[in-house]
């Protein structure tokens, strides 16, 4: 056992049955600091299974081993984000203007479920192109990529046209606002629901980094992504 957690970290880490995802949790307590709290949110929030099912075997078996390593734009990604700290009544409409304020309210948990590297820098930022206004919904800077990332919310399916607004908000930050040692920015689509396909056709052959991901405002079923888990592993 490594001195730098507490017994608290520890007698949490033995409610995890799975000897991968405990690995995993014990990894990435020590890199990010973790507070009890902390641990036993993203033990909570079944953090490991959602990292893991958009890797490979192996990749599993490395983030199990020494935890999430940030290296590319990929590796910051979660789908489903889960903002289950919300706490809004089930089956009620959400208006994006009230989920972004929720999550400013809420930011040091939604900076943890983020993950490691991201420095909150704005919300609803004006750019103007051509004499007409546009709002970026939240701005952050990734200390470890070394560049901006852009994330719009949509409290309903993702069209295509949210996406094509995407990159012309990356096109803008990489000529109007990123220095000289950033990297090019990245955008997040953070929407209820979203169609495969459509991101699909939508994203490709862009030369910006998009992505699309759904938002749940309730905990995962955590067994179910158990269980996606080990079809990977037993591929």
């Amino acid at each position: 056992m490594s001195g730098k957690l507490s017994w608290s970290h520890y007698s949490e880490l033995l409610t995890v049955s799975d000897d991968l995802a405990r690995a995993f949790y014990e990894k990435q307590s020590i890199k990010e600091n973790w507070s009890f709290r902390e641990l036993k949110k993203q033990i909570g929030t079944a953090l490991f299974q959602r990292l893991a099912l958009s890797k490979d075997k192996k990749s599993v078996l490395t983030l199990a081993n020494k935890g999430q390593e940030i290296a590319t734009p990929e590796d910051t990604i979660k789908d489903p984000y889960i903002f289950e700290f919300y706490e809004f009544p089930k089956n009620r409409i959400i208006r994006e203007r009230t989920l972004e304020r929720k999550l400013i309210d809420n930011l040091q948990k939604f900076l943890l479920e983020l993950g490691q590297g991201f420095s909150f820098v704005a919300r609803q930022k004006k750019i103007t192109i051509d004499n007409e206004h546009y709002y970026i919904d939240l701005i952050f800077y990734h200390r470890i990529l070394k560049c901006y990332v852009l994330i719009d919310l949509k409290s309903s399916k993702v069209k295509h046209k949210d996406i094509g607004q995407m990159n012309l908000y990356l096109n803008y930050y990489k000529d109007e606002e990123n220095v000289k040692d950033d990297n090019e920015p990245i955008g997040i689509i953070i929407a209820a629901d979203k169609n495969e396909f459509l991101v699909k056709y939508a994203t490709g052959g862009l030369s910006n980094k998009i992505f699309v991901s759904k938002y749940q405002l309730y905990l995962p079923d955590k067994k179910l992504l158990e269980n996606k888990v080990k079809e990977i592993l037993n591929d």
